[in-house]
């Protein structure tokens, strides 16, 4: 049976090279990046070498580069580490309704102790507007945070444009970079950001360690206590066979990334015109073109999303219906519904996100069986019968 992986918006397998990199720091250099002797400053060379790694893809500087445990430790750092920096300011924070989760959920732990968050909406296609991230602004606002790109439907934000308005009213701004960074340029001068999150494991790095970025002067609280690992903001000791992992990861990026996002746009592209003409009734959700270039995502009239991933496991295809970190939910996407579908047609929503290892053969067998699948379970439908 086939075997083929099509959601790496949810994790993508460790490159064999990064996994070769990090392999020394298991055993032959496993020594303590606090530890002054010569086992702790070979570890401490590679926490720095891969500092500087990061930091060069960003268009940083090594200084402005916290490690962390992945995406959501960032996002949580800064949402709470800044609302605790900047309490006597103003309590007030903007951000989009479709955001990850690691964002949301501390937005609402904040609001239980009094913070006033403002979910600015989307469009049709889930663009935020930055007039309205203008027009939501008072003088309390401390903090903006808008993803670059969304983890479900894959849709790039205006961060530049929101990122001047923030400079010019004197506010910090965030992006969560977990999608992009690694799959399109990102350059913090480029797009006016003061913080930025990322996460290894999604550009083919290991789980467990991602960065945040943090602009220089910019005013953050600490986010573990204990040590005084990367420079007092984030006590813990370094995980440097994982930071070793997450620099060579992001360095291969850099060097094959245009010509890898070249080939997936046109796997992209040729889902988005060959699924509506094989199946009816379906919805492409997130914008036509300025979308991640590995990213469709699909919802399937008369079809339940779930049931339409268990017959395509079986057919050997691996898919997601949305955030993996939700898959568990029974509740609809809160990203479809907030580009305006019903409950019964979020429900129905199929991403399909390819990488480093996909080949245009398995987009073919895909395209070859999800209309199968697709008029099997509508045949079995009570809603498709009565239209």
């Amino acid at each position: 049976m086939k075997n083929i992986y099509l959601d790496y918006a949810a994790t993508a397998p460790c490159d064999p090279e990064v996994l070769k990199a990090m392999e020394p720091y298991f055993f032959e250099r496993f020594g303590n990046a606090s530890s002054l002797h010569a086992f702790g400053q070979e570890a401490k060379k590679a926490l720095e070498d891969s500092r500087e790694q990061t930091a060069e893809f960003l268009g940083a500087k090594p200084e402005e580069i916290i490690f962390t445990s992945g995406g959501s430790e960032s996002d949580n750092h800064v949402i709470f580490g800044v609302s605790e920096a900047l309490a006597a300011k103003g309590n007030h924070i903007i951000t989009s309704s479709i955001e990850h989760h690691a964002i949301l959920e501390p937005c609402k732990a904040l609001e239980k102790k009094g913070f006033k968050v403002t979910y600015v909406g989307v469009d049709k296609e889930g663009l935020v507007s930055p007039d309205a991230i203008k027009q939501a602004i008072t003088d309390k606002t401390i903090l903006i945070s808008v993803m670059q790109a969304n983890n479900e439907i894959g849709t790039i934000q205006p961060i530049a444009q929101i990122g001047k308005i923030a400079k010019e009213k004197g506010i910090y701004f965030h992006t969560d970079a977990v999608q992009t960074v690694g799959h399109i340029p990102v350059n913090v001068d480029d797009l006016n950001v003061d913080l930025l999150s990322l996460s290894a494991h999604k550009f083919y790095g290991p789980k467990g360690v991602g960065a945040l970025y943090v602009r220089k002067g910019t005013r953050i609280s600490r986010f573990l206590y204990g040590g005084d690992q990367e420079r007092g903001r984030r006590a813990s000791t370094s995980n440097i066979s994982g930071i070793a992992g997450l620099g060579k990861a992001i360095d291969l990026c850099a060097k094959t990334m245009d010509k890898e996002a070249k080939l997936l746009i046109s796997l992209r592209d040729k889902l988005i015109k060959e699924i509506p003409v094989k199946i009816p009734e379906v919805r492409l959700n997130g914008h036509p073109t300025q979308r991640l270039p590995n990213n469709v995502n699909f919802s399937i009239k008369y079809i339940e999303g779930e049931s339409m991933l268990l017959s395509l496991d079986m057919l050997g295809l691996a898919l997601s219906t949305g955030s993996a970190c939700t898959s568990s939910s029974l509740e609809p996407s809160h990203v479809l519904l907030a580009i305006g579908l019903d409950h019964a047609t979020a429900h129905g929503s199929l991403r399909i996100t390819t990488g480093r290892w996909t080949k245009e053969s398995d987009i073919q067998y895909l395209l070859e069986n999800l209309p199968k699948v697709a008029e099997k379970l509508r045949a079995m439908s009570p809603l498709y019968e009565k239209k």
